[in-house]
Protein backbone atom coordinates (compact mmCIF):
# COMPACT_ATOMS: atom_id res chain seq x y z
CA UNK A 1 0.00 0.00 0.00
CA UNK A 2 1.28 3.48 -0.74
CA UNK A 3 2.08 5.85 2.10
CA UNK A 4 -0.51 8.34 0.85
CA UNK A 5 -3.47 6.03 1.06
CA UNK A 6 -4.37 6.52 4.76
CA UNK A 7 -4.82 10.25 4.16
CA UNK A 8 -6.01 9.93 0.59
CA UNK A 9 -9.67 10.70 1.21
CA UNK A 10 -8.86 13.77 3.30
CA UNK A 11 -6.37 15.00 0.72
CA UNK A 12 -8.90 14.60 -2.09
CA UNK A 13 -11.51 16.53 -0.14
CA UNK A 14 -9.08 19.36 0.59
CA UNK A 15 -8.10 19.48 -3.11
CA UNK A 16 -11.76 19.54 -4.12
CA UNK A 17 -12.57 22.42 -1.75
CA UNK A 18 -9.48 24.36 -2.83
CA UNK A 19 -10.50 23.96 -6.47
CA UNK A 20 -14.00 25.26 -5.70
CA UNK A 21 -12.61 28.24 -3.79
CA UNK A 22 -9.93 29.27 -6.28
CA UNK A 23 -11.45 28.18 -9.58
CA UNK A 24 -9.28 26.86 -12.37
CA UNK A 25 -9.52 24.31 -15.19
CA UNK A 26 -9.10 21.12 -13.21
CA UNK A 27 -12.13 18.88 -13.92
CA UNK A 28 -14.71 18.46 -11.18
CA UNK A 29 -17.23 15.68 -10.56
CA UNK A 30 -20.61 16.26 -12.18
CA UNK A 31 -22.14 16.78 -8.75
CA UNK A 32 -19.85 19.79 -8.14
CA UNK A 33 -20.14 21.47 -11.52
CA UNK A 34 -23.34 23.36 -10.71
CA UNK A 35 -21.82 24.66 -7.49
CA UNK A 36 -18.68 25.71 -9.35
CA UNK A 37 -20.74 27.57 -11.94
CA UNK A 38 -22.65 29.46 -9.25
CA UNK A 39 -19.39 30.52 -7.60
CA UNK A 40 -17.90 31.50 -10.97
CA UNK A 41 -20.86 33.69 -11.84
CA UNK A 42 -20.36 35.61 -8.63
CA UNK A 43 -16.61 35.79 -8.15
CA UNK A 44 -14.92 35.38 -11.55
CA UNK A 45 -14.84 39.02 -12.64
CA UNK A 46 -11.74 40.95 -13.44
CA UNK A 47 -12.64 44.03 -11.39
CA UNK A 48 -15.18 42.52 -9.00
CA UNK A 49 -17.87 44.63 -10.55
CA UNK A 50 -18.64 42.72 -13.71
CA UNK A 51 -18.17 45.83 -15.84
CA UNK A 52 -14.76 44.98 -17.27
CA UNK A 53 -12.08 42.33 -17.13
CA UNK A 54 -12.35 38.83 -18.51
CA UNK A 55 -14.83 36.77 -16.55
CA UNK A 56 -14.60 33.03 -17.10
CA UNK A 57 -18.38 32.74 -17.31
CA UNK A 58 -21.29 34.95 -18.29
CA UNK A 59 -21.54 36.35 -14.78
CA UNK A 60 -24.85 37.40 -13.27
CA UNK A 61 -25.42 39.96 -15.96
CA UNK A 62 -28.60 41.93 -16.40
CA UNK A 63 -30.97 39.08 -17.15
CA UNK A 64 -33.69 38.75 -14.51
CA UNK A 65 -34.35 35.07 -15.26
CA UNK A 66 -30.64 34.30 -15.03
CA UNK A 67 -30.34 36.13 -11.72
CA UNK A 68 -33.44 34.45 -10.31
CA UNK A 69 -32.05 31.04 -11.31
CA UNK A 70 -28.73 31.88 -9.64
CA UNK A 71 -30.53 32.80 -6.41
CA UNK A 72 -32.36 29.50 -6.48
CA UNK A 73 -29.18 27.57 -7.33
CA UNK A 74 -27.12 28.86 -4.43
CA UNK A 75 -29.87 27.96 -1.98
CA UNK A 76 -29.75 24.38 -3.21
CA UNK A 77 -25.94 24.15 -3.11
CA UNK A 78 -25.02 25.99 0.09
CA UNK A 79 -26.25 26.32 3.70
CA UNK A 80 -28.27 29.38 4.69
CA UNK A 81 -25.33 31.19 6.30
CA UNK A 82 -23.26 30.88 3.11
CA UNK A 83 -26.22 31.95 0.97
CA UNK A 84 -26.51 35.16 2.97
CA UNK A 85 -22.82 35.96 2.44
CA UNK A 86 -23.08 35.29 -1.31
CA UNK A 87 -26.15 37.51 -1.63
CA UNK A 88 -24.31 40.40 0.02
CA UNK A 89 -21.28 39.82 -2.20
CA UNK A 90 -23.52 39.78 -5.29
CA UNK A 91 -25.02 43.12 -4.34
CA UNK A 92 -21.61 44.70 -3.74
CA UNK A 93 -19.48 43.07 -6.47
CA UNK A 94 -22.00 43.24 -9.30
CA UNK A 95 -23.92 46.34 -8.26
CA UNK A 96 -27.07 44.27 -8.12
CA UNK A 97 -29.18 46.66 -6.13
CA UNK A 98 -31.70 46.07 -8.90
CA UNK A 99 -31.98 42.58 -7.38
CA UNK A 100 -34.29 44.19 -4.84
CA UNK A 101 -36.53 45.82 -7.37
CA UNK A 102 -38.55 42.86 -8.65
CA UNK A 103 -40.97 40.78 -6.54
CA UNK A 104 -39.98 37.42 -8.02
CA UNK A 105 -36.36 38.03 -7.04
CA UNK A 106 -37.24 39.18 -3.55
CA UNK A 107 -39.17 35.96 -3.09
CA UNK A 108 -36.00 33.99 -3.96
CA UNK A 109 -33.77 35.69 -1.41
CA UNK A 110 -32.73 34.20 1.94
CA UNK A 111 -33.80 36.92 4.43
CA UNK A 112 -31.26 38.25 6.93
CA UNK A 113 -30.40 41.45 8.79
CA UNK A 114 -28.12 42.71 6.02
CA UNK A 115 -30.81 42.22 3.40
CA UNK A 116 -33.23 44.22 5.55
CA UNK A 117 -30.66 47.02 5.71
CA UNK A 118 -30.40 46.98 1.91
CA UNK A 119 -34.18 47.01 1.47
CA UNK A 120 -34.51 49.92 3.88
CA UNK A 121 -31.77 51.81 2.02
CA UNK A 122 -33.56 51.17 -1.29
CA UNK A 123 -37.06 51.85 0.03
CA UNK A 124 -37.62 54.93 -2.11
CA UNK A 125 -36.37 53.12 -5.22
CA UNK A 126 -38.69 50.14 -4.88
CA UNK A 127 -41.45 50.06 -7.50
CA UNK A 128 -44.98 49.81 -6.15
CA UNK A 129 -45.32 46.13 -7.08
CA UNK A 130 -42.20 45.26 -5.02
CA UNK A 131 -42.98 47.19 -1.86
CA UNK A 132 -45.37 44.70 -0.32
CA UNK A 133 -42.99 41.83 -1.06
CA UNK A 134 -40.16 43.84 0.50
CA UNK A 135 -42.24 44.46 3.61
CA UNK A 136 -42.95 40.74 3.87
CA UNK A 137 -39.23 39.97 3.68
CA UNK A 138 -38.48 42.62 6.32
CA UNK A 139 -41.27 41.38 8.57
CA UNK A 140 -39.94 37.82 8.42
CA UNK A 141 -36.54 38.96 9.68
CA UNK A 142 -38.03 41.34 12.27
CA UNK A 143 -40.24 38.59 13.70
CA UNK A 144 -37.23 36.27 13.97
CA UNK A 145 -35.27 38.96 15.85
CA UNK A 146 -38.22 39.72 18.13
CA UNK A 147 -38.53 36.04 18.93
CA UNK A 148 -34.84 35.97 19.78
CA UNK A 149 -34.67 39.03 22.02
CA UNK A 150 -38.22 40.12 22.87
CA UNK A 151 -39.08 38.13 25.98
CA UNK A 152 -35.50 38.35 27.29
CA UNK A 153 -35.68 42.13 27.08
CA UNK A 154 -39.09 42.39 28.73
CA UNK A 155 -38.10 40.02 31.54
CA UNK A 156 -34.81 41.81 32.20
CA UNK A 157 -36.43 45.24 32.31
CA UNK A 158 -39.40 44.22 34.42
CA UNK A 159 -37.18 42.36 36.86
CA UNK A 160 -34.93 45.37 37.31
CA UNK A 161 -37.88 47.72 37.70
CA UNK A 162 -39.34 45.43 40.37
CA UNK A 163 -36.03 45.32 42.25
CA UNK A 164 -35.71 49.07 41.99
CA UNK A 165 -39.06 49.43 43.79
CA UNK A 166 -38.22 46.98 46.61
CA UNK A 167 -39.40 48.02 50.03
CA UNK A 168 -38.74 46.85 53.60
CA UNK A 169 -42.30 47.67 54.62
CA UNK A 170 -44.29 45.56 52.16
CA UNK A 171 -47.90 44.64 52.52
CA UNK A 172 -48.45 40.97 53.34
CA UNK A 173 -49.37 40.09 49.77
CA UNK A 174 -46.20 41.77 48.46
CA UNK A 175 -43.66 40.00 50.71
CA UNK A 176 -40.85 38.25 48.83
CA UNK A 177 -40.63 35.25 51.16
CA UNK A 178 -37.55 33.71 49.56
CA UNK A 179 -35.50 36.86 50.01
CA UNK A 180 -36.98 37.52 53.43
CA UNK A 181 -35.99 34.06 54.72
CA UNK A 182 -32.46 34.31 53.27
CA UNK A 183 -31.97 37.72 54.86
CA UNK A 184 -33.09 36.44 58.29
CA UNK A 185 -31.41 33.01 58.53
CA UNK A 186 -29.31 34.21 61.45
CA UNK A 187 -32.55 34.55 63.37
CA UNK A 188 -33.43 30.87 63.06
CA UNK A 189 -35.07 29.56 66.26
CA UNK A 190 -34.12 25.86 66.75
CA UNK A 191 -36.69 25.27 69.45
CA UNK A 192 -39.46 26.48 67.16
CA UNK A 193 -37.78 25.19 63.99
CA UNK A 194 -38.54 28.42 62.20
CA UNK A 195 -37.06 31.75 61.22
CA UNK A 196 -38.32 34.81 63.04
CA UNK A 197 -37.80 37.65 60.56
CA UNK A 198 -36.65 40.97 61.94
CA UNK A 199 -37.15 42.68 58.59
CA UNK A 200 -39.38 41.97 55.66
CA UNK A 201 -38.36 42.30 52.03
CA UNK A 202 -40.89 42.79 49.30
CA UNK A 203 -42.01 44.99 46.45
CA UNK A 204 -44.09 48.08 46.43
CA UNK A 205 -47.48 47.94 44.79
CA UNK A 206 -47.17 47.54 41.03
CA UNK A 207 -47.99 50.72 39.25
CA UNK A 208 -48.79 51.53 35.66
CA UNK A 209 -47.03 54.86 36.11
CA UNK A 210 -43.91 55.48 34.05
CA UNK A 211 -40.85 54.49 36.10
CA UNK A 212 -38.14 55.04 33.48
CA UNK A 213 -37.68 57.07 30.33
CA UNK A 214 -35.56 55.50 27.60
CA UNK A 215 -34.45 57.55 24.61
CA UNK A 216 -32.75 55.78 21.70
CA UNK A 217 -30.88 57.95 19.21
CA UNK A 218 -30.07 55.91 16.11
CA UNK A 219 -27.43 56.97 13.61
CA UNK A 220 -28.91 56.16 10.19
CA UNK A 221 -25.74 56.62 8.16
CA UNK A 222 -25.15 53.76 5.75
CA UNK A 223 -22.44 52.09 7.84
CA UNK A 224 -24.90 51.57 10.70
CA UNK A 225 -27.47 49.48 8.78
CA UNK A 226 -27.25 46.35 10.94
CA UNK A 227 -27.45 48.40 14.14
CA UNK A 228 -30.47 50.28 12.80
CA UNK A 229 -32.37 47.02 12.26
CA UNK A 230 -31.68 45.67 15.76
CA UNK A 231 -32.28 49.03 17.43
CA UNK A 232 -35.66 49.38 15.73
CA UNK A 233 -36.82 45.98 16.97
CA UNK A 234 -35.58 46.72 20.50
CA UNK A 235 -37.37 50.07 20.46
CA UNK A 236 -40.68 48.39 19.59
CA UNK A 237 -40.17 45.76 22.31
CA UNK A 238 -39.44 48.45 24.91
CA UNK A 239 -42.54 50.36 23.84
CA UNK A 240 -44.62 47.33 24.85
CA UNK A 241 -43.54 47.74 28.51
CA UNK A 242 -46.09 50.05 30.10
CA UNK A 243 -43.88 51.26 32.94
CA UNK A 244 -41.23 52.46 30.47
CA UNK A 245 -41.66 55.48 28.24
CA UNK A 246 -39.67 54.82 25.08
CA UNK A 247 -38.78 57.39 22.46
CA UNK A 248 -36.75 56.79 19.34
CA UNK A 249 -35.01 59.31 17.13
CA UNK A 250 -33.21 58.60 13.86
CA UNK A 251 -30.65 61.03 12.52
CA UNK A 252 -28.11 61.82 9.83
CA UNK A 253 -27.78 65.53 9.13
CA UNK A 254 -31.49 65.78 9.91
CA UNK A 255 -33.36 64.52 12.97
CA UNK A 256 -36.58 62.51 12.71
CA UNK A 257 -38.68 61.54 15.73
CA UNK A 258 -40.17 58.11 14.96
CA UNK A 259 -41.81 57.49 18.35
CA UNK A 260 -45.29 57.43 16.83
CA UNK A 261 -44.27 54.40 14.72
CA UNK A 262 -43.05 52.22 17.58
CA UNK A 263 -46.08 49.96 17.48
CA UNK A 264 -44.81 48.27 14.31
CA UNK A 265 -41.04 47.83 13.84
CA UNK A 266 -41.53 47.34 10.09
CA UNK A 267 -43.14 50.77 9.81
CA UNK A 268 -40.36 52.12 11.98
CA UNK A 269 -37.67 50.68 9.71
CA UNK A 270 -39.27 52.03 6.56
CA UNK A 271 -39.42 55.43 8.23
CA UNK A 272 -35.63 55.45 8.39
CA UNK A 273 -33.55 56.79 5.51
CA UNK A 274 -30.19 55.02 5.52
CA UNK A 275 -27.28 57.00 4.13
CA UNK A 276 -26.19 60.61 4.18
CA UNK A 277 -23.96 62.57 6.57
CA UNK A 278 -24.02 62.70 10.35
CA UNK A 279 -24.81 65.48 12.81
CA UNK A 280 -24.76 63.77 16.20
CA UNK A 281 -24.72 67.05 18.08
CA UNK A 282 -28.00 68.14 16.54
CA UNK A 283 -29.59 64.79 17.42
CA UNK A 284 -28.41 64.92 21.04
CA UNK A 285 -29.71 68.47 21.31
CA UNK A 286 -33.16 67.31 20.22
CA UNK A 287 -33.09 64.23 22.47
CA UNK A 288 -32.25 66.44 25.46
CA UNK A 289 -35.61 68.15 25.06
CA UNK A 290 -37.40 64.79 25.35
CA UNK A 291 -36.00 63.97 28.79
CA UNK A 292 -38.31 65.15 31.57
CA UNK A 293 -36.99 63.05 34.49
CA UNK A 294 -33.18 63.03 34.25
CA UNK A 295 -32.68 60.88 37.36
CA UNK A 296 -34.96 58.21 35.90
CA UNK A 297 -33.81 58.43 32.30
CA UNK A 298 -31.56 56.30 30.10
CA UNK A 299 -30.08 57.77 26.92
CA UNK A 300 -28.63 55.33 24.39
CA UNK A 301 -26.68 56.85 21.51
CA UNK A 302 -26.14 54.26 18.77
CA UNK A 303 -23.46 55.65 16.47
CA UNK A 304 -19.96 55.11 15.15
CA UNK A 305 -19.27 58.66 16.39
CA UNK A 306 -17.99 60.03 13.08
CA UNK A 307 -19.32 63.51 13.77
CA UNK A 308 -19.96 65.86 10.88
CA UNK A 309 -21.33 68.56 13.15
CA UNK A 310 -19.93 70.39 16.19
CA UNK A 311 -18.04 67.82 18.26
CA UNK A 312 -17.21 70.26 21.04
CA UNK A 313 -20.84 71.18 21.55
CA UNK A 314 -21.73 67.50 21.34
CA UNK A 315 -19.39 66.71 24.24
CA UNK A 316 -20.80 69.63 26.21
CA UNK A 317 -24.35 68.38 25.74
CA UNK A 318 -23.47 64.81 26.64
CA UNK A 319 -21.68 66.07 29.75
CA UNK A 320 -24.73 68.08 30.75
CA UNK A 321 -26.97 65.04 30.44
CA UNK A 322 -24.61 62.99 32.59
CA UNK A 323 -24.35 65.73 35.21
CA UNK A 324 -28.14 65.97 35.38
CA UNK A 325 -28.25 62.29 36.36
CA UNK A 326 -29.12 60.68 33.02
CA UNK A 327 -27.67 57.19 32.49
CA UNK A 328 -25.83 57.63 29.18
CA UNK A 329 -24.13 55.06 26.98
CA UNK A 330 -22.72 55.27 23.45
CA UNK A 331 -23.05 52.03 21.51
CA UNK A 332 -20.58 52.00 18.64
CA UNK A 333 -22.62 49.16 17.17
CA UNK A 334 -25.64 47.11 18.19
CA UNK A 335 -24.86 44.13 16.00
CA UNK A 336 -23.65 40.56 15.80
CA UNK A 337 -20.75 41.50 13.56
CA UNK A 338 -17.24 42.22 14.80
CA UNK A 339 -15.58 45.38 16.10
CA UNK A 340 -16.82 48.37 14.10
CA UNK A 341 -14.88 51.28 12.65
CA UNK A 342 -15.47 54.30 14.85
CA UNK A 343 -13.96 57.61 15.95
CA UNK A 344 -11.57 56.53 18.71
CA UNK A 345 -10.81 60.09 19.84
CA UNK A 346 -14.45 61.02 20.37
CA UNK A 347 -15.13 57.70 22.10
CA UNK A 348 -12.24 58.36 24.50
CA UNK A 349 -13.55 61.84 25.26
CA UNK A 350 -16.97 60.42 26.10
CA UNK A 351 -15.37 57.92 28.47
CA UNK A 352 -13.67 60.85 30.24
CA UNK A 353 -17.18 62.22 30.84
CA UNK A 354 -18.10 58.91 32.53
CA UNK A 355 -20.07 57.83 29.45
CA UNK A 356 -19.02 54.35 28.30
CA UNK A 357 -18.54 53.76 24.58
CA UNK A 358 -18.35 50.21 23.22
CA UNK A 359 -19.98 47.85 20.73
CA UNK A 360 -22.67 45.53 22.06
CA UNK A 361 -24.34 42.43 20.67
CA UNK A 362 -28.16 42.23 20.59
CA UNK A 363 -28.06 39.32 23.04
CA UNK A 364 -26.21 41.42 25.63
CA UNK A 365 -28.31 44.57 25.19
CA UNK A 366 -31.17 43.51 27.53
CA UNK A 367 -28.67 43.02 30.36
CA UNK A 368 -27.17 46.43 29.65
CA UNK A 369 -30.59 48.08 29.88
CA UNK A 370 -31.35 46.17 33.08
CA UNK A 371 -28.10 47.42 34.59
CA UNK A 372 -29.03 50.97 33.62
CA UNK A 373 -32.46 50.62 35.26
CA UNK A 374 -30.82 49.39 38.46
CA UNK A 375 -28.56 52.43 38.43
CA UNK A 376 -25.44 50.30 38.03
CA UNK A 377 -22.14 51.75 36.86
CA UNK A 378 -22.42 51.31 33.08
CA UNK A 379 -18.74 52.00 32.58
CA UNK A 380 -17.86 49.03 34.81
CA UNK A 381 -20.51 46.96 33.07
CA UNK A 382 -18.92 47.77 29.71
CA UNK A 383 -15.45 46.86 30.94
CA UNK A 384 -16.68 43.49 32.22
CA UNK A 385 -18.54 42.87 28.99
CA UNK A 386 -15.47 43.59 26.85
CA UNK A 387 -13.34 41.36 29.06
CA UNK A 388 -15.82 38.49 28.78
CA UNK A 389 -15.97 38.84 25.00
CA UNK A 390 -12.21 38.87 24.63
CA UNK A 391 -11.93 35.71 26.74
CA UNK A 392 -14.75 34.02 24.86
Amino acid sequence: MSEEQPGGAGTDERRRRWRLVTGGDEPLPTSDQGMDKALSQLYDSGDGGGASGAPRSAGLGSSSPKLARWLGDIRSYFPSTVVQVMQRDAIERHRLHRLMLEPEMLASIEPDVHLVGTLVALADALPAESRETARQVVREVVEAIEKRIGETTRSALRGSLDRASRTHRPRHADIDWNRTVRANLKHYQPEHRTVVPERLIGYGRRSTAVQREIVLAIDQSGSMAESVVYASVFASVLASIRSVRTQVVAFDTEVVDLTDQLEDPVDLLFGIQLGGGTDINRAVGYCSTLITQPQNSIFVLISDLYEGGDSEELLTRMGQLRTAGVQCVALLALADSGAPAYDHDLAAQLVELDIPAFACTPDAFPDLLAAAVRGADLRSWGERYRAERSQG
